[in-house]
């Protein structure tokens, strides 16, 4: 492309941006409004604040068309069941009462009523609340949110584009509510929700909205006949709906598929596709349909998920082919940049020849306005863009810190031998009960204990020199004890040291490998206030020298009471990281497992009898299409049988998973061949235990019976009614007790509760009315 393009100008756009802010302004006004230090209308003027900020970053550069709509207090799938009038009845006073206060209790429920269940938006990190619904659900249009957001946008002198997610996903990822039969499809409910997006529609039209973006991710996902005919029906409807704007729908996270002949030819004004790897069949597809005469196409070229800069070269390569499959050809990035850190400068303790190959929200911004430049003027006017490009792709693919000889050839020795257990489960079962001499069902926690304030700032004086390594590690073993003897006295059966020195579950870890580089600004949205900073994984990965053994060993000096090793397991050390691009995840993988491995050896070697490798992220790595899943499966359990196979029999082996859908995964969580496994289960009231029963699963689970993702503490007669749910599926011999998740983002107070609940719940039912479980 080195003439100058006869197509239209291009326009450069995006589909959403991080909401945080520069200094995670949003967490602390939110989390100042629940602890009542913030105003209502403090907490608003904050959001409106970050708001115009991101719009004046986007415009600054370059960014033609902004988005609007796309920011959240808590999760935009919240907003959307606000938006519709789908709110429970249970919420319903408190949202009646104060709107403001309604929501939050929505997402994180109050002493006296549940929140809606979380779990993983498609196969990122990002959780959302699931809509429920039932065969009585009424909608309403309510577009305050929408067209105060647009108006806002329209009064800096921008072109906004309001973002709705689309009527079909919302409906996909909607479960039954309450009481309402298992079987019901909220799908069903679509004819019922098409007027109520139309009159949304048309507010933001007589708002001033030219375009609004209509995000149908889970179109990306394998869908049946019925499914393709009700994305059919609803964009015939709404594309046929009078004074509506024009109509953009966007899909994201993969390939289309048999979605994108059905879009192509519905009466709306515009796709968005993603063209990244992930998406490159979408190419082929889009040309296999004849692609979208006199239609706008928003090409996804940069990634939104991943931070490698953008290869100018192979995109405008693809954004060239697409120049002849489009009436319009606009540039963005592969999905929202919700997804990645805000600015890749602020990382100044980053060595300088890495960040060169960093690109985070504002620098994906830029790649976007400068592709759309090439394609609207030709490569000539970014000719100095483009060998700024080269050399910094050529400097990464040179660099001798992404290589090492030793670890790849510790990589291809493995064996199938090096991932199987010395004994099979029935043996080494026999030998952990005689070694752990644990009571029936026995209690334990997940790993963290709250992580204060005076933790925080401990790490923080550390960090800047106010207190030296002898007083920071001594507030450290305070802190284990104090955990430790919580637990004893509460009469807590496998213990934890509480976790008190560690940041983060994937960032601890990474900070102590080679291979990784921990960001200090890189903050990511996990859920409503809970920010992560995802470490990047440059090169190779090897283990110097043992990361836990030493405070693991320190906690077991205080109790007789077996204290569990707690390391976090490969699979979850990619996902939640930037992992590398240039080499297969299996292989990156593997190298991590070997590096816990060691640690997993270390740990035994030091005295201690239970370790648990926790892999939450095991289901939510799942690939969206079922073609794909089996070999991403074959070498995620591969890895973390890598990690724990090598311990002897006596040594039990824990794995925890929380916040998704475990059901079509039981096969894999069978085949990681863990002696027990800890699951999220409170919020979705025992599913989980049902369906390992299903499936016949034959080891020892803990589905947890409280749900620390909340404020509320459950009492001991919730707990005990969960368990007695959980031991209709299975048997009391092989059912552990404990929460859903680690404890590090609740209170001590709460804490104490809702544990003291916990294990009076267990003792009750193991006493029985006749002195034996009932």
């Amino acid at each position: 492309m080195t003439e100058k393009s006869a197509a239209a100008a291009a326009r450069a756009t995006v589909y959403g941006y991080p909401r945080q802010g520069r200094n995670r302004e949003l967490k602390k006004a939110v989390e100042g409004y629940w602890q009542g230090h913030v105003d209502t209308s403090a907490l608003r003027e904050t959001a409106a604040g970050l708001r115009r900020t991101n719009w004046r970053q986007l415009a600054d550069a370059g960014i033609h068309e902004v988005p609007s709509g796309d920011f959240s207090y808590y999760d935009h799938v919240l907003d959307t069941s606000v938006m519709v009038g789908a709110v429970p009845e249970r919420h319903r006073a408190a949202v009646d009462a104060d709107e403001t206060q309604g929501y939050f209790a929505m997402a994180r429920g109050t002493q006296d009523v549940a929140p809606l269940e979380m779990t993983k938006w498609f196969d990122t990190n990002y959780h959302y609340l699931v809509p429920e619904l039932g065969p009585d659900t009424v909608f309403a249009a309510d577009s305050t949110k929408q067209v105060g957001e647009l108006t806002e946008a329209l009064a800096l002198g921008l072109t906004a584009r309001p973002v709705l997610l689309g009527p079909v996903t919302y409906l996909l990822l909607a479960k039954p509510a309450p009481g309402v039969a298992a079987d019901f499809e909220p799908l069903t409910l679509l004819d019922r929700l098409l007027p109520v997006y139309a009159e949304i529609l048309a507010d933001l039209r007589a708002a001033g909205a030219d375009w609004v973006q209509l995000d149908e991710p889970a179109l990306v996902q394998d869908r049946t006949p019925a499914e393709l005919t009700a994305v059919a029906r609803a964009y015939r409807e709404l594309g046929g709906a009078a004074d509506r704007p024009k109509l953009l729908v966007a899909s994201y996270f993969g390939r289309l598929g048999d979605a994108l002949p059905v879009l192509a030819k519905a009466p709306v004004d515009g796709l968005a596709l993603d063209f990244t790897e992930s998406g490159a069949a979408n190419l082929e597809s889009l040309a296999a349909v004849g692609g979208l005469p006199g239609k706008r196409l928003v090409a996804g070229v940069v990634d939104g998920r991943n931070i490698w800069i953008n290869d100018f070269e192979k995109s405008l390569a693809t954004l060239g082919t697409l120049l002849g499959l489009a009436g319009q050809v606009d540039v963005s990035a592969s999905c929202s940049l919700l997804h990645v850190p805000l600015d890749a400068t602020a990382e100044s303790d980053i060595d300088p020849e890495i960040v060169r190959w960093l690109a985070f929200a504002r620098q994906k911004s830029a790649e976007i306005a400068t592709l759309a430049r090439a394609l609207t003027e030709g490569t000539a006017a970014i000719t100095a863009e483009l060998a700024a490009n080269r050399a910094a792709l050529a400097s990464r693919a040179g660099s001798a810190l992404t290589r090492d000889p030793a670890v790849r050839a510790r990589a291809a020795a493995v064996t199938d031998a090096d991932g199987r257990r010395s004994q099979p489960y029935a043996v080494r079962t026999a030998a952990q009960r005689a070694h752990l001499r644990l009571p029936l069902l026995p209690t334990t926690t997940i790993g963290s204990f709250p992580q204060t304030t005076e933790l925080r700032t401990a790490r923080a004086d550390l960090r800047k020199g106010r207190i030296d390594t002898a007083g920071y590690e001594e507030r450290i073993r305070e802190e284990i004890r104090e955990v430790v003897t919580f637990q004893e006295k509460t009469g807590i059966d496998v213990l934890v040291h509480g976790e008190p020195e560690r940041n983060d579950m994937v960032q601890y870890f990474a900070e102590q490998l080679t291979g990784y580089v921990a960001t200090r600004h890189g903050w990511v949205q996990s859920y409503g206030t809970r920010y992560v900073r995802p470490p990047v994984l440059v090169g190779d990965i090897s283990r110097p020298e043992p990361m836990t053994v030493r405070w693991t060993s320190y906690a077991q000096s205080l109790t007789d009471r077996p204290v569990k090793g707690m390391l976090t397991g490969p699979v979850t050390m990619l996902a939640w990281s930037f992992v590398r691009d240039d080499q297969p995840l299996g292989d990156t993988a593997r190298q991590v497992a070997l590096a816990l491995r060691d640690e997993v050896g270390d740990l035994e070697a030091a005295g201690t009898s239970v370790i648990q490798v926790d892999e939450p992220a095991l289901r939510e790595t799942l690939p969206l299409r079922a073609a794909d899943h089996a070999g991403y499966l074959a070498w995620a359990t591969e890895s973390f049988r890598l990690t724990t196979a090598g311990v002897r029999p006596e040594t039990q082996i824990h794995t925890h998973m929380c916040y998704a859908e475990f059901g079509d995964i039981v096969q894999a969580i069978d085949d990681l061949d863990a002696d027990v496994i800890s699951l999220e289960a409170a919020r979705s009231h025992m599913q989980v235990a049902g369906e390992l029963a299903a499936h016949g699963y034959p080891r020892e689970a803990g589905p947890g019976v409280y749900d620390i993702h909340s404020p509320r503490v459950p009492s001991a007669e919730e707990a005990t009614a969960l368990l007695r749910k959980g031991l209709e599926a299975i048997p009391a011999e092989r059912l552990w007790v404990n929460p859903d998740c680690g404890l590090k983002t609740r209170g001590w107070p709460e804490t104490r509760a809702s544990l003291e609940n916990l294990v009076t719940a267990a003792r009750a039912i193991v006493r029985g009315p006749a002195g034996g479980v009932s």
